[in-house]
C-alpha cells in the first residue's frame, strides 16, 4: 500500500539528506550476530537527534499559521526541548519552554550542564514548573499567557508527537527501506519509545515497506499497559491522516527503564560503555543507553521473532551524558 499522501504535507528542509546507515563490525563481533545503527544522532542541528524529523513539520505549520514563538515542555535534560530552541533560533522565532525536574535530583550538574546548558546558549526562555502533570493543559495556558503579551505561540507538544510530527518518522523508514533495498533484511528494527512519535511513525512506514521486519520499542517511562495505548492511538491518527491501514502488532518491551524515566540504571549504562568502547559511538542515560540494554538482552534471551540482522535507531541524546557525570 501507497504512502505517496506523505509529500503532502508542508515540511521544512531542515535535514538536507538521509542520516547514515552504518554497519557495526565491533559490537556485532562481540554479539555473533550482524548489528546496524541509523544514525539520527547525526541530524544538523544543535548535536543532533531525532526531534528534527518531526520539526520539519511541525515547524512548517508553525510558520504558515504566521508564529514568532514555538511554545514546548520536557525534563530539564529534554532533548526535545534543545532541537525546539534551535529550530527556534534557526527560524529567527522565540521559544519557551515549560520544564521539570522528574528525578528530584539538586545535582548541579543536571540543573544546569548538558541540554540545560544549551538552552541557554540558544536564548530559550524557560519556565520550570513543579511537574508536567498535564502538559497539554499546561501548555494551553502559557499560550493563552503569550497571547496577552502580544506574542502568536505555536504550541511543539511534548517529544513533538502528534500525528503531525510523526511523519517525519515515516520518512525514516523509507530511509531504511531504500538504503537497505538489496543489501541487508533487517530481522527487526529496536528505537526507544516514550512520547511515542518516532515509535508510531516508523511503525506506520515500516508495516508498509518492510513488512517482514519486526519492529520493537523499549520503553523508556511507561509499562507496557500504558505505553501501548499511546502508540496505538498515535499510530491511527497517522494511519488516518495518509489514508493507509496500521493492523500489525506493536511490540513493547518494558524491562528495561526502571527505576523511572530521567534516571539511569546499571543494564543501561553498561550499553552506553559498550558501544563507547567497541565502536566510538555515544548513546544517552536516558534514552538509547537503555533501548539499546534492551536490544543486547534480547538477543541473549532470544527475544526476537526471527534470526537476521538488528538495527538500532539511535535518536541521539550524547550531550545528556554531561548532565550525568559523574553520577554514570
Amino acid at each position: 500500500m501507497s504512502l505517496h499522501l506523505l509529500h503532502q504535507f508542508p515540511r521544512l528542509e531542515l535535514l538536507g539528506a538521509p542520516t547514515p546507515l552504518e554497519h557495526l563490525p565491533r559490537l556485532s563481533d562481540y554479539l555473533g550476530r550482524d548489528i546496524f545503527i541509523k544514525r539520527d544522532d547525526f541530524t544538523p542541528v544543535a548535536m543532533g537527534g531525532n526531534k528534527l524529523r518531526k520539526l520539519e513539520f511541525l515547524a512548517a505549520d508553525a510558520l504558515r499559521e504566521g508564529a514568532d514563538v514555538l511554545l514546548t515542555a520536557g525534563a530539564i535534560q529534554s532533548n526535545h526541548v534543545r532541537q525546539t530552541a534551535a529550530v527556534a533560533a534557526r527560524l529567527g522565532l522565540k521559544c519557551v519552554a515549560l520544564l521539570e525536574n522528574p528525578i528530584g535530583t539538586h545535582a548541579e550538574n543536571y540543573l544546569s550542564n548538558g541540554n540545560r546548558l544549551l538552552l541557554d546558549l540558544m536564548d530559550a526562555e524557560v519556565i520550570m514548573v513543579d511537574a508536567l502533570h498535564n502538559p497539554a493543559e499546561q501548555l494551553a495556558d502559557e499560550a493563552t499567557r503569550l497571547e496577552a503579551q502580544g506574542f502568536r505561540p505555536y504550541i511543539v507538544p511534548v517529544g513533538g508527537s502528534n500525528a503531525l510530527g510523526a511523519l517525519g518518522y515515516v520518512e525514516c523508514a523509507q530511509e531504511i527501506a531504500h538504503q537497505s533495498e538489496g543489501v541487508v533484511d533487517f530481522a527487526a528494527v529496536v528505537v526507544a519509545s516514550g512520547s511515542a512519535g518516532t515509535h508510531a511513525g516508523l511503525a506506520v512506514g515500516l508495516e508498509h515497506l518492510l513488512p517482514e521486519t519486526e519492529l520493537v520499542g523499549v520503553t523508556v517511562s511507561r509499562q507496557v499497559e500504558a505505553q501501548l495505548p499511546l502508540v496505538d492511538r498515535l499510530r491511527q491518527s497517522l494511519a488516518e491522516k495518509l489514508e493507509v491501514q496500521a493492523k500489525a502488532p506493536i511490540t513493547l518491551w518494558d524491562d528495561y527503564f526502571a527505576p523511572r524515566y530521567g534516571e539511569p540504571n546499571d543494564e543501561g549504562m553498561a550499553a552506553v560503555k559498550l558501544l563507547a568502547q567497541l565502536e566510538g559511538i555515544l548513546l544517552d542515560p536516558v534514552y538509547t543507553g537503555k533501548a539499546m540494554a534492551g536490544l543486547l538482552d534480547g538477543i541473549s534471551q532470544n527475544r526476537f521473532r526471527r534470526e537476521g540482522p538488528l538495527l538500532f535507531i539511535h535518536t541521539g541524546g550524547a550531550p545528556a551524558l554531561f548532565a550525568y557525570h559523574p553520577s554514570v
